[in-house]
């Protein structure tokens, strides 16, 4: 990776500006890549966050050893510097007034969305999943419950200087689910000197992780447990005090071709516990509602990602959209490529509305 991550690979500064401005909402990997490919191509790129750093989850949210986050920081820095980028931090774009998610701790400011389709010639919606999903059970509400994002993104910005609140801390930690995001915070955990359990529905096997991370935990002293999940948040004036847990079996496979976890009748248990991290899962958070997203003429899918074709453009030609925000919950790796992807698709229909004839099966075929 070098010094730094180097999201305009394609040339090595800005030579020519072909005049189209280019609006570019959230600067995670999917939208810095795509910011890359479009300033080599000559447009002038505005790039939206909320965050008082660029890079997403990748500077926010994954750990340090997985990817430094001065390279990422830098790369983005690469961008204004050689490049011409602006990129506007602290301030959310939305189409209307703006709902509350994860990580909006310094969104000072809001943009709204239908302005910037309307002032800007192309538009990429790049704003991943900032949303976590939560099993719905008894105490869920208590004090000391939290999801794997606000416990890493709270430790972040305290470890960056951003605040002085020090996140919450417990002696025993429970972290619950199978991904990358329980496997950082179950290590995130341990590191505050707490003992922790993380406990996943199905074997190791199926952890979507991987026996190798799961593995390399455990060595370092977390406890795994497998075929268990979570049906009582136990607690006392509102703290958390325990976990209750019914043990799984696996039967046939689900919608996603795992085998689903079946409760094993008399297996209930409980685990002690003084802040439980729920790590199951992370939900894509549109620029919009649903009812604004109808107005305007934008499609969203039942499961919240927005509406792409093959050509990663919404149902509004002007506007595209690319990573996390479209597939789901995905890796960096997966969302570049998204990112470059949709790129290509806004040169090459920019290019061709403006009266140069590109053919579009050179993206098709990516």
């Amino acid at each position: 990776m070098g010094d730094y991550v180097k999201f305009a690979f394609m040339c090595r500064e800005k030579t020519r500006s072909i005049g189209a401005k280019v609006a570019v909402v959230g600067a995670g990997p999917a939208g810095l890549a795509a910011t890359g490919y479009l300033a080599c191509e000559g447009y002038d790129v505005d790039v939206y966050d909320k965050q008082p750093l660029p890079g997403g989850l990748m500077v926010f949210a994954i750990p340090q050893w997985r990817i430094p986050p001065e390279r990422v920081i830098s790369g983005a820095r690469e961008l204004e510097e050689k490049f011409n980028v602006k990129i506007i931090l602290r301030t959310k774009v939305f189409a209307e007034e703006p709902e509350h998610e994860e990580g909006d701790d310094f969104a000072e400011k809001k943009a709204n969305l239908e302005d910037i389709i309307k002032n800007y010639d192309i538009v990429l919606l790049a704003t991943g999943t900032w949303s976590s999903k939560t099993p719905r059970i008894p105490g869920v509400e208590a004090r000391g419950v939290t999801t794997a994002l606000e416990y890493l993104y709270k430790w972040r910005i305290y470890e960056y200087g951003y605040t002085t609140k020090k996140p919450p801390t417990g002696k025993n930690i429970v972290v619950i689910g199978g991904g990358y995001s329980a496997i950082d915070a179950a290590e995130k955990a341990l590191k505050t000197g707490a003992d922790v359990h993380l406990v996943y529905r199905r074997t190791i096997k199926e952890a979507p992780a991987g026996i190798y991370e799961i593995e390399r935990v455990k060595k370092e002293g977390v406890t795994f447990i497998e075929l268990a999940s979570p049906t009582e948040i136990i607690a006392e004036d509102n703290k958390v005090k325990a976990v209750k847990f019914q043990k799984m079996t696996l039967g046939p496979p689900d919608e996603t071709g795992r085998p689903k976890p079946v409760p094993v009748p008399g297996g209930e248990f409980t685990i002690e516990s003084d802040l439980v991290v729920f790590a199951t899962g992370e939900s894509p958070t549109p620029p919009l509602r649903n009812t604004t997203a109808e107005k305007i003429g934008l499609r969203i899918n039942k499961d919240g990602t927005i509406a792409v074709n093959v050509l990663m453009q919404t149902s509004i030609p002007k506007v595209f959209a690319a990573g996390d925000v479209v597939t789901g919950p995905s890796r960096i790796g997966p969302a570049i490529r998204n990112g470059l992807k949709a790129a290509k698709s806004m040169h090459y229909w920019y290019t061709a509305k403006t009266g140069k004839l590109i053919s579009f099966s050179e993206v098709i075929t990516q």
